[in-house]
């Protein structure tokens, strides 16, 4: 392999072929970058696609056009805009650390990778990636398209997760420091849009003829993975209690899973399942429960068989959501809710 060719060959493709996105300037160009812009990006694509992250994107700039907005915004209110983008602790770290760039920075970002992962909820990569696209700092930013596509030009044999440490050693030693920002972004479009997980399109890609795993014949075979395990399955009991075209709701705990999030009135999600005594104590009021089937849902690190119990009435001291607001919960209690709606307009 010739780095120097392999390098130009990559961002000469770059900027030619780079995906058309609403947080990023052109290649090559020398025009200022808003991190907030990179920031926002790059936290809401940690668990999404660029498809599905973008319409997002927009309406968070719509909201809070600023950092200081955001860090001004309410904790439910960005909350409730998140739904839909994967874990609500990426929320909530999103107005952490919003709320510090507003109190210890005056509302601007560290400029550099180390004072960037100084921030609360700021990982490594997203520190690395705010540094090089909108500071210029020849950080090395590695996502899990830049590993598929070193993995693959070096035919790393160590399988994920363990082969990361040695990922990131390869590509640091590609990082184009008179380009960071292209340099970083190429990588991530390359893997992206031609060393894709399945099928990569080797005939279209800038890095042919240097590329390892391409010589082996089976690129696809890369990266290697290690075996996984079964996903464990929990259970547990939600209940939806419905007045006037209302539902109660509650607050869920900040910490943990949905932390923060409304939700519904429901038992803890073990794998034993709660027992008689734990539904009970979990119910919000003394009514006569009917069964409303089950809900399956599932998470990144657990599947989720969920009994729906329905009843009508009130009670003192609960929350309610109007029924035609529904949406606004998180996903699983959403199934919930459409259950027991199913089950009363078949009565």
């Amino acid at each position: 392999m010739n780095p120097d060719r392999l390098q130009r060959r990559i961002l000469d493709w770059y900027r030619a072929s780079a995906r058309d996105l609403p947080w990023r300037r052109p290649p090559g160009s020398s025009a200022p970058v808003d991190p907030y812009r990179i920031w926002l990006s790059e936290v809401m694509l940690q668990q999404t696609t660029v498809a599905h992250a973008t319409p997002y994107f927009h309406a968070f700039l719509g909201r809070w056009p600023t950092v200081t907005a955001l860090a001004d915004a309410e904790d439910s209110e960005v909350m409730a805009a998140w739904a839909g983008l994967g874990y609500y602790a990426r929320a909530r770290n999103l107005l952490a650390c919003a709320r510090a760039v507003r109190d210890r920075f005056q509302g601007r970002f560290p400029e550099t990778e180390a004072g960037l992962l100084g921030l609360p909820g700021v990982g490594p990569y997203t520190a690395a990636a705010v540094a090089a696209i909108a500071f210029g700092e020849p950080a090395n930013v590695v996502d899990g398209n830049v590993e598929r596509v070193i993995s693959r030009l070096y035919a790393v044999q160590a399988p994920l997760p363990a082969a990361r440490p040695q990922l990131r050693e390869l590509a640091a030693g590609l990082v184009v420091a008179e380009a960071p920002a292209d340099w970083a972004q190429a990588l991530m479009d390359l893997g992206a849009t031609v060393c894709r997980p399945r099928s990569p399109a080797c005939g279209q890609c800038p890095a042919a003829g240097d590329c390892a795993a391409e010589a082996s014949g089976d690129p696809g075979a890369w990266p290697r993975k290690a075996p996984r395990g079964a996903r464990p399955a929990r259970t547990g009991v939600a209940f939806v209690l419905r007045q006037a075209g209302r539902i109660a709701v509650v607050q869920r705990p900040p910490r943990g899973l949905l932390g923060g999030m409304l939700g519904l009135p429901s038992t803890d999600w073990t794998e034993a399942g709660p027992d008689p005594a734990a539904i009970t104590d979990a119910a919000p009021a003394a009514l006569a429960w009917r069964d409303a089937g089950a809900v399956e849902h599932v998470f990144t690190h657990f599947s989720l068989t969920l009994t729906v119990l329905s009843a009508e009435g009130g009670a003192p001291g609960l929350e309610w959501l109007p029924e035609t607001s529904a949406g606004d919960l998180p996903s699983v209690f959403l199934k919930a809710v459409r259950r027991a709606q199913g089950m009363s307009g078949a009565e």
